[in-house]
């Protein structure tokens, strides 16, 4: 008697359509290494000022302008690039101890605690504020695609804010609401709602568009049509049936907004419109050196190309995703 054994292909099917996503994202080289990159860069900037022993805010005359602190032989004067000696008398000590590897501001602020406190702020206000606009821009894309008496109204009072010039009406929100605001929530606390606020308020209306034009093929398809028949409530529909299918373009739309906020963010801190001097930024880290650009071009070098990398980073990420849930790339 012959034993033979039937090898069978694994079920496909049956496994979750997220793997089959994720598998696609990695074929993405450009989407996996910025993704890498603004995971390194959130870690960072969210356990380094834990780790990091000096105080963001903490002035120190003595070691103001400095690119790197040394205990060096010599007197007790700051060296010309940095290098603090120690006082006559005391034994000599050619040990170097890097306290401010990226140095010290014009007021003896460490650098580095500063670029991490400001990438907390910034990285916030970019996660935040795309929330916002995703949460605006899903509602009234829903609604205008669902609802056929909604949709003129609703995609003309789009079509009214995109015609906006958004730089000068940021400019004008924050001069008008920013000390009212500081006033009733707090000097760090009310700029970060109103920037936030602003940012998210004008930045729905492209994730508005691509949502109903996703809703209104939705509407036609079969199971949206037999739902319908069998008397389901339109909330329950757009919770249950519609929702659901929209996702892949509104995540897309998330991993862009990102990147949008952070840019405007920082744009508004360079511009003097954003948080107060003393709560950093890596936008009013900008604004803050731009006077020093050539005597200490890593005050700006650093915060630049950190908000150029995660920015890029971001939009590597959102390409990647773009090609990941689409069902005809996917399985290629």
């Amino acid at each position: 008697m012959t034993d033979t054994t039937v090898t069978t292909a694994p079920d496909r099917s049956s496994r979750n359509q997220w793997w089959d996503v994720w598998d696609q994202f990695k074929k993405h080289k450009g989407a996996l290494i910025g993704l890498w990159i603004v995971g390194i860069i959130t870690l960072v900037v969210v356990i380094g000022p834990l780790l990091w022993p000096w105080d963001p805010a903490k002035t120190n005359p003595r070691e103001r302008n400095t690119l790197a602190v040394w205990n060096c032989i010599g007197e007790d004067t700051l060296g010309t690039w940095g290098c603090l000696f120690p006082p006559e008398g005391e034994k000599p000590s050619i040990k170097v101890d890097i306290r401010h590897p990226f140095g010290t501001d014009q007021v003896g602020r460490d650098n580095l605690a500063r670029i991490l406190a400001g990438g907390q702020v910034s990285l916030a206000v970019g996660f935040t504020a795309m929330l916002l606009a995703i949460f605006v821009g899903t509602l009234i894309g829903v609604l205008a695609g669902y609802f056929k008496w909604l949709d003129g109204v609703l995609m003309r009072f789009t079509d009214l804010v995109l015609s906006l010039p958004l730089l000068p009406l940021l400019l004008v929100l924050a001069y008008l609401y920013k000390d009212l605001l500081s006033k009733t929530f707090g000097p760090e606390l009310g700029p970060f709602l109103l920037i936030v606020t602003a940012i998210g308020a004008t930045s729905w209306m492209p994730t508005a568009r691509i949502v109903r034009g996703e809703v209104l093929g939705l509407k036609e398809r079969e199971f949206v049509l037999a739902a319908r028949a069998i008397g389901t409530r339109p909330t329950k529909m757009i919770l249950r049936h519609i929702l659901p299918n929209v996702v892949s373009p509104v995540m897309v739309s998330a991993a862009l907004g990102i990147a949008t906020a952070i840019i405007t963010e920082s744009v508004l801190s360079f511009l003097g419109q954003g948080f107060p001097p003393d709560f950093p930024t890596w936008g009013s880290l900008l604004y803050e050196q731009k006077g020093n650009m050539e005597l200490y071009p890593s005050r700006v070098f650093i915060p630049g190309i950190l908000i150029s990398l995660t920015v890029l980073s971001v939009n590597y990420i959102g390409d990647g995703l773009r090609d990941a849930l689409d069902p005809r790339i996917r399985g290629r």
